[in-house]
């Protein structure tokens, strides 16, 4: 989320707040961490932000996109974004083509240096396996909360994802009840979208949104 944050720290004189959720960060430490702990951190913060803001908005990414529905529903939120949001999860078809390719790269000698490749290791050796059963909370908890997000809502959503299929933005763009509802479809973004090629167009299309009236 770092690169939107810049972008619209560096546009706006918002106060604009980026969450670390428990266990999350530079590095991971999930064991241990429960779902409810995601939820109620992230609950903290938006509680903090409404107290000393006359309007927020809420940004979420993977399984925050999930967080910052059901925060939606909950309380008095200007505008909604969700990136790459997570009601659906695992896009095997991309999974596989990525795979693909890294086998590709590794026959050529060039997977240690494959950014896919590190980050597909590092999350497959940080992540403990009872953290995506709690994850898996997070979106029987969340999902059925959609049909009430009411309030002007912006989607974003990767078409290289191997993590969350396209799929899941449209499902989220015809579930949400939202009168104002936009979704924007990265061409060249894999699950990481803050962080695509085409970033700028993205946080163009963000940053648009949530000046409009």
């Amino acid at each position: 989320m770092e690169p939107l944050a810049e972008f619209l720290q560096e546009r706006t004189d918002w106060k604009i707040v980026v969450p670390t959720l428990p266990g999350h960060g530079e590095t991971l430490d999930l064991k241990g961490i429960k779902h409810i702990e995601w939820i109620e951190h992230a609950e903290t913060e938006l509680k903090g932000l409404l107290h000393t803001c006359d309007e927020v908005y809420v940004i979420g990414f993977s399984m925050g996109g999930l967080i910052a529905s059901y925060l939606s529903v909950k309380y008095d939120i200007g505008k909604l974004v969700l990136l790459s949001a997570a009601a659906y999860y695992i896009n095997v078809k991309q999974i596989l083509k990525d795979i693909g390719n890294l086998i590709k790269e590794g026959m050529q000698g060039n997977i240690v240096e494959n950014e896919l490749y590190k980050r597909y290791k590092f999350k497959v050796t940080q992540t403990p396996i009872l953290s995506t059963y709690e994850f898996r909370k997070v979106v029987r908890i969340a999902r059925p909360l959609l049909r009430k997000v009411n309030i002007p809502t912006f989607i974003a959503q990767g078409q290289n994802d191997g993590i969350v299929p396209p799929k899941a933005a449209k499902y989220i763009y015809e579930t949400i009840s939202s009168k104002e509802k936009n979704v924007f479809y990265s061409p060249e973004a894999k699950h990481l979208i803050c962080h695509s090629e085409d970033k700028h167009d993205l946080f163009d299309k963000i940053y648009q949104f949530l000046q409009s009236e």
